[in-house]
């Protein structure tokens, strides 16, 4: 299986590799799909100031609050994806 890494600074700013989806976001909730499953990051006036699904990495800005992780690991399907649905 492939690899992850977060590194968190200050609470402030959040490196994630290992990405596969990012499958909402909005100021206060990030959903992504990693290679270790869902993560939903919780906190104020997130932003996603980097992404590069090809290479797997997302840079999160922002008030960081929670990270959590669920067992639902992204199938492969792509259809469903906010990113998807947005550039159709």
């Amino acid at each position: 299986m492939k690899l992850q890494n977060l590194s968190l600074e200050n609470r402030e700013k959040l490196n994630i590799s290992g990405v596969e989806q990012v499958e909402s976001f909005n100021e206060s909730q990030i959903v992504i799909y990693t290679v270790r499953g869902s993560l939903t990051i919780k906190g104020e006036s997130l932003n996603i100031s980097k992404l590069n699904l090809e290479d797997g990495n997302v840079k999160i800005e922002g008030t960081i609050e929670s990270l959590a992780y669920s067992n639902k690991i992204n199938t492969g399907s792509k259809e469903g994806s906010f990113f998807k649905k947005m550039f159709k």
